[in-house]
């Protein structure tokens, strides 16, 4: 098994669901990040079976609505001189802003600049949003 060290300073996303963690990856942009970065997948997990991790060494401010969105199970821990300073366990969000985008071709949003969006939970189990100009439903 490969070791990898413990940040000093920086944001552990854990328990992110097997497969995912490139995804969330690339929905956080991380890849646009100069400070380290590192995806660890097929992580043997007791209570998941397998998992996926990510560590970031560096001060970042994670849009919690799109991880929650896309993995409502994962845990946030932050890292202060090398120990978790608190732990944030995610779940879906209940309105969500700026963050979907209407998927009803003919709503408002999609033919006008509207300044934010909001969009409300209606389905957890399919994690679907509804616009709150058109009411038609999305999801991430």
């Amino acid at each position: 098994m490969i070791n990898v060290s413990k940040i000093k300073k920086g944001i552990v996303i854990d328990h992110i669901e097997y497969g995912h963690g490139f995804q969330i990856f690339k929905q956080l942009k991380l890849d646009e990040i100069e400070d380290v970065v590192v995806i660890l997948r097929n992580i043997p997990s007791k209570k998941m079976g397998k998992k996926d991790l990510i560590k970031i060494e560096t001060d970042l401010d994670l849009n919690f609505d799109i991880l929650g969105l896309m993995d409502p199970n994962a845990t946030v821990n932050i890292v202060e001189n090398g120990e978790i300073k608190s732990k944030i366990k995610l779940s879906l969000p209940k309105k969500v802003y700026g963050t979907l985008k209407c998927k009803n071709p003919r709503c408002i949003t999609n033919c006008e600049e509207v300044p934010t969006i909001e969009f409300t939970l209606v389905d957890c189990k399919k994690k679907e949003y509804k616009c709150e100009y058109c009411d038609a439903r999305t999801k991430l």
